[in-house]
């Protein structure tokens, strides 16, 4: 009997993890060790080969690999092999289809299909960029911030634009008495007459000569130039005016660990509220040898308060700037060149414009408006471009008017304008056939845990779901668009490359099959149950619940907090946080409860969980925790005073309000790479939450965690790296002191000399790691 338990011990042993065999030396190594799932997925422009990266030999870094529709075992592709099939998504076509440019390495080349034949257009020092085609036979690109056109028919290259970096010649201006002088004295010498007449006269040749081959000049003065654009047909040309601010300052990072010895200074990103530059949009209308300046000052709305200002104005009427000002992207042509469309937001972020430009009368007519008195975002929500144009007339775009973002199309004409997609669930991402009958989705409807592929038809029609496997898909189509492929994943399965044909019910192939290693596969990693939690004002939350075993005896639970910006990990696909993913498995092992919800704020449930933290970044977020700590010990058995919390970035903020506001709901928490002061952030994300600092200083105080640290009771561990040019060491170092001047004792600080925000070195992640298990374990377990 004992000789057979030995026997099944030892089996157990070499064939998988014992439960307790995880430790964070292993999870926390290389990632190498968990496998290779290929990446960068791309179809050849004739659909004969899928490219992708992969790393099946474990070697430093990833090579590409290629499979063909009719051999999926994957083959290691040279570069040179590479380099001769570029991918389909880099080439731009002709409105024939009969041929496409592409750019390599800053020179072009053009392809002929018919001919299959390859020119060099281009082979030059200089990089030439932004290219489109004027004509079935003449394409334009930029070089040296100047426009070009090459001829294929001639092959001639012409200079279209010429942008100068100064001023315009002022015109001699003489004041009275110089120009009575003047005429007095041709009046009364025939000699000097008869020089000026022939002098003008030669002048007057001379600019005849030079007017063919001279370009007018446009000048610029000291503006930045950029997104020159041409419309099709060539005859209007686009292009943006910037003047960047001069007295804007930035962060100084010093980076003590160097190669030279010496500390080196790293000028870092300015703080939120800082002033930003200015820039225009011109039109150049080269027929009539005119520039527009495009003008938006009497946008429908554009000096509409919004409730935030105009709460501020009753308080202070002299506190808000009543010129909301607006920023704009560049024109999208239509393929005739008669129509482009506009986008317009205002720089408070409340307000979208969509505008149509009549290039005959050069006026502008609003389309759309979206309004969002927090502000405006959301999964597709990105500037209308060249692919929004389905005909002449038709464009389709995405907005969150009916509280998730959804596809729309309008007719510019009529204006009518028609919701595509309905219902709770996000579209996150849009293409549309080559012939333009259909939209190829990847959305949530399913539910917000996963991501499928849709195919729909534009003009009406019930979508189809195309691919069927519970949990994510990252899709590319063949440019025949017969095939898909994607990358896969499922909770506990890392990404795999699949293969399938583009109808309903069509079988998935599996393509690479070392996502998993057979070291990663020993250990029994779980799929955690996706459950909801009721929030305390009847909202539903999505949760992650890992279940030990074994529960401790003293029954100790940890919450985790994703970051932000806008993610979420209350999902069925293998996670960016997959080291959280297997600490959890870890925790889990060792008698802890885990949960990991997408509080107020997370992607993909649309617009008022979006929206949720609106001017209190630690007001619903944290109280959704508050929720996720009171379902733990009243459904799941966890002791209310042994319960944890942790996270990095956004995550390590929440913990620190968690620790500083709720400390009795939390006795533990590690806050890391935290904002401590979202004054000290950046301009971009943080002024769309809680507005500007000297405008809203109510909501940055009652959002930044350095106001509340007397409320500290629970222990505390803090990691930053000292390099971090996302969130400023500067930020961890200012509630340190802060700490120090308060006499907290409970708290301790690591810090992580050659790290910047996402940590890169594995000893990195063990140190972390390993101090925030042994803060859990030293008082979560009493």
């Amino acid at each position: 009997m004992k000789k057979l338990f030995f026997l099944i011990l030892m089996a157990y042993q070499l064939n998988g993890f014992s439960q307790s065999d995880l430790t964070v030396d292993l999870i926390m190594q290389d990632p190498k060790w968990i496998g290779t799932s290929p990446s960068n997925l791309y179809w050849s422009r004739d659909g004969a080969y899928l490219f992708f990266n992969w790393n099946p030999d474990k070697n430093s870094a990833d090579s590409f690999y290629y499979i063909t529709p009719s051999n999926l075992t994957p083959i290691k592709a040279s570069d040179e092999f590479r380099r001769k099939h570029i991918s389909a998504a880099a080439g731009i076509y002709n409105t024939m289809r009969s041929g496409y440019i592409y750019e390599n390495e800053g020179d072009i080349y053009y392809i002929d299909l018919p001919a299959n034949k390859t020119t060099r257009v281009t082979q030059t020092l200089e990089n030439e960029s932004g290219l489109s085609f004027i004509s079935v036979n003449k394409i334009a690109f930029s070089r040296n911030q100047n426009l070009y056109e090459w001829d294929r028919i001639s092959g001639g290259i012409r200079q279209l634009t010429n942008f100068q970096k100064t001023t315009a010649p002022k015109e001699e201006v003489l004041s009275k008495y110089e120009q009575w002088l003047k005429d007095n004295q041709l009046a009364t010498s025939t000699v000097l007459r008869t020089r000026k007449q022939k002098r003008d006269s030669a002048e007057v040749y001379r600019k005849l000569l030079q007017k063919e081959r001279e370009l007018r000049p446009i000048y610029i003065g000291d503006q930045q130039i950029s997104d020159i654009r041409i419309s099709p047909g060539g005859r209007f040309i686009s292009y943006r005016l910037s003047k960047p601010v001069t007295n804007s300052k930035g962060t100084i990072i010093p980076n003590y660990v160097t190669e030279s010895g010496f500390t080196l200074d790293v000028n870092e990103r300015a703080k939120v509220g800082a002033p930003s530059g200015t820039s225009e949009i011109f039109i150049y209308d080269k027929k009539k040898d005119t520039v527009y300046a495009i003008k938006f000052g009497d946008l429908p709305g554009i000096k509409d308060p919004t409730d935030f200002a105009k709460a501020e104005i009753i308080k202070d009427s002299t506190k808000i700037n009543k010129d909301r000002g607006v920023q704009f992207f560049s024109p999208a042509w239509n393929k005739e060149g008669t129509y482009a469309i506009v986008e317009v937001r205002s720089l408070d972020k409340k307000d979208r414009w969509i505008l149509l430009m009549d290039t005959a009368t050069m006026k502008l007519r609003i389309l759309d408006r979206q309004r969002d008195e927090a502000w405006i975002a959301g999964p597709g929500i990105f500037p209308i471009n060249q692919n929004s144009w389905l005909d002449e007339k038709i464009i389709q775009f995405q907005s969150e008017t009916s509280g998730y973002s959804h596809l729309y199309k309008m007719d510019i004409i009529s204006g009518v304008k028609e919701q595509i997609t309905k219902g709770n669930f996000e579209v996150l991402n849009v293409t549309v056939s080559l012939d333009k009958k259909y939209f190829y989705t990847i959305t949530n409807e399913v539910s917000p845990a996963e991501q499928q592929y849709y195919r729909l038809p534009i003009t009406a029609g019930t979508p189809q779901r195309l691919t069927s496997l519970t949990g994510a898909h990252q899709v590319v189509i063949s440019p025949d668009e017969k095939k898909l492929a994607y990358l896969y994943s499922y909770t506990n399965k890392p990404w795999e490359l699949f293969i399938q044909d583009n109808k309903p019910g069509a079988k998935p192939i599996q393509v690479t099959n070392l996502a998993r290693s057979e070291a990663f596969k020993k250990y029994n990693w779980r799929d955690p149950d996706l459950i909801t939690i009721k929030a305390s004002d009847g909202e539903n939350i999505y949760a992650r619940l890992y279940t030990p075993a074994k529960a401790h005896s003293s029954r100790p639970a940890v919450i985790f907090v994703h970051g932000a910006g806008y993610l979420q990990n209350a999902h069925k696909w293998w996670s960016t946080y997959f080291r959280e993913y297997m600490f959890h498995n870890l925790l889990a092992d060792l008698g802890y409860t885990v949960l990991d919800i997408d509080y107020r704020g997370s992607a993909g449930y649309g617009r008022n969980w979006r929206t949720g933290i609106y001017r209190h970044m630690g007001g619903k977020d944290l109280s959704d925790h508050v929720d996720a700590a009171r379902f733990l010990s009243d459904k799941m058995n966890v002791n209310p005073r042994a319960i944890g919390i942790y996270g990095g970035s956004y995550g390590g903020f929440i913990t620190l309000m968690a620790m500083f506001t709720q400390p009795e709901v939390f006795a533990a928490g590690a806050a890391l790479r935290s904002v401590t002061d979202w004054a000290h952030y950046n301009h971009g994300y943080t002024s769309n939450i809680l507005n500007e600092p000297y405008l809203d200083s109510i909501s940055y105080k009652k959002s930044s965690p350095i106001y509340f640290a007397e409320g500290l009771k629970g222990a505390l561990l803090m990691c930053h790296g000292m390099v971090d040019g996302n969130v400023h060491f500067q930020d961890i170092v200012r509630l340190t002191q802060r700490l120090i001047e308060l006499k907290k004792e409970n708290w301790e600080l690591a810090v992580y000399p050659l790290e910047d925000h996402g940590f890169t070195e594995p000893s990195s992640w063990t140190d972390e790691y390993k101090r925030i298990l042994k803060l859990f374990e030293t008082n979560l377990k009493k």
